[in-house]
């Protein structure tokens, strides 16, 4: 794979979802030889290997801790993300797009050699959801309404500046589908159904029946899968955009098979009308501009990974999405400020 020796990689939003599969994955490689692992709280947890710092990325004064920090570096790997307040997206625009635009540019100050941003299914246009999906040159202008989509395509066009300015430095983009753990899901459920949704309350005989809408069709990794991926990029003479993903694509009918559920036929506006109701009686955090956009992304072709990567999941969609339930259902997490288990919120 052309790997070098004695690499130094920092990570930054290391200590959720992606970061700590990422950081495990990175250290457990022999062509690295540290691994700076940055969030805006330390977790109680140790991995072999990583060394932690707390930078909060949105402050006006991160610039000169992120000069500092990344002197000397080989390569970012730049997962920093928050998804909420999503009342309040002056909050998410400062800390991601702001903190990202810092990241980028201390990098590049810094002279690193490789910049690994982690885009998302979320950037592109909508497109098509059936066939073999498609590929990395699909328009990445998300879906305007959604704060979460409208900041990762603003992201893209900030790199397509950027490549151009640093040709010395190696950009390559990650855009994944849903990323789901075991160890996620305590997290994932505040985030997405709030604190006071108990995660019991997603077992089978709880849930009789799924949705049936029109477009729901989601592509599901598990994130030790996806953070493979992430390491290779880093390790890898590879640049640009990479689509990632596990087989298969999840529609409402195989959604019912692994919940034990059946498939109901729901017109999308009646759903969108209880999201939307619950979101701005803040029962729930998640956005029903995130709805409209989950309905709308493309189906993505994973080719240019498999390939210029070798890169392969181990896991299918449903074990992934399996192991995720089953910490919603346990409590699970790990101790890191964002992943902390909570099984009753």
């Amino acid at each position: 794979m052309g790997a070098q020796a004695g690499l130094r990689v920092v990570v930054t939003g290391a200590t959720g979802n992606v970061g700590t599969s990422v950081v495990a994955a990175l250290a457990g490689d022999p062509g690295v030889a540290e691994v700076v692992g940055v969030a805006r709280r330390r977790p109680g947890m140790s991995v072999p290997g990583v060394r932690w710092m707390a930078v909060d990325l949105s402050r006006e004064d991160s610039p000169a801790v992120l000069d500092a920090l990344l002197a000397g570096v080989d390569a970012v790997v730049h997962l920093a993300w928050r998804f909420q307040p999503t009342h309040d997206p002056v909050v998410t625009w400062r800390s991601n797009v702001l903190g990202s635009v810092r990241v980028f540019e201390a990098a590049a100050r810094a002279g690193v050699r490789a910049l690994v941003h982690a885009s998302s299914v979320g950037a592109y246009s909508p497109g098509p959801k059936t066939g073999p999906g498609v590929d990395e040159r699909w328009p990445t202008h998300g879906w305007p309404n959604a704060a979460y989509c409208r900041e990762k395509s603003y992201l893209e066009r900030v790199l397509d500046a950027f490549e151009p300015r640093h040709p010395d430095i190696r950009v390559v983009r990650m855009r994944p589908g849903f990323l789901f753990k075991e160890q996620s899901a305590s997290e994932q459920r505040r985030i997405f159904a709030g604190r006071h949704v108990p995660g019991v309350l997603l077992r089978p005989d709880l849930l009789p029946f799924v949705p049936d809408l029109p477009g729901l069709r989601l592509q599901v990794l598990h994130t030790d899968d996806a953070a493979q991926a992430y390491r290779a990029a880093v390790l890898t003479e590879v640049r640009g955009p990479f689509n990632l993903a596990a087989k298969p694509v999840l529609g409402p009918r195989e959604l019912a098979e692994l919940l034990g559920a059946r498939p109901v036929r729901l017109p999308p506006a009646l759903v969108r009308t209880a999201l939307s109701t619950a979101w701005h009686t803040r029962t729930v955090p998640a956005s029903p501009h995130l709805f409209d956009a989950v309905l709308r992304l493309p189906v993505l072709d994973c080719t240019r990974a498999h390939e210029l990567l070798e890169w392969h999941p181990t896991r299918s969609a449903q074990e992934a999405l399996s192991a995720f339930l089953h910490g919603v259902r346990t409590g699970a997490g790990l101790d890191t400020p964002p992943l902390t288990g909570s099984r009753w919120g």
